[in-house]
């Protein structure tokens, strides 16, 4: 059973604006990227536990062949998007938003 996805604004926005630069690099590079990250997750919402906890209770997950993770927490009930996150960003931002 998979759990109920919530996203936060925050993670929606870089999501968002991922795929348009993704896409502004080449066409079809942008639904190619949100497919990767849609991937990692259904991966999350059907094994929550499956990531490491990497701050606090937040788990990375990776998104591959691209420079991304997805950090969420595991609510028991839910799982809640922190971010959708590029790996060369200061992490503090995404640690702000546990």
């Amino acid at each position: 059973m998979s759990l109920p996805l919530v996203t936060r604004r925050a993670a929606q926005s870089e999501f968002d604006d991922a795929i348009d630069w993704y896409e502004r690099q080449r066409a079809g590079l942008g639904p190619a990227f949100a497919a990767a990250v849609r991937r990692v997750l259904n991966a999350i919402a059907a094994q929550p536990r499956l990531y490491a906890e990497v701050y606090q209770d937040a788990r990375e997950a990776p998104v591959p062949k691209y420079p991304y993770c997805v950090y969420y927490r595991d609510e028991g009930t839910r799982v809640l998007i922190l971010s959708v996150f590029h790996t060369s960003r200061d992490p503090a931002i995404w640690q702000g938003r546990v």
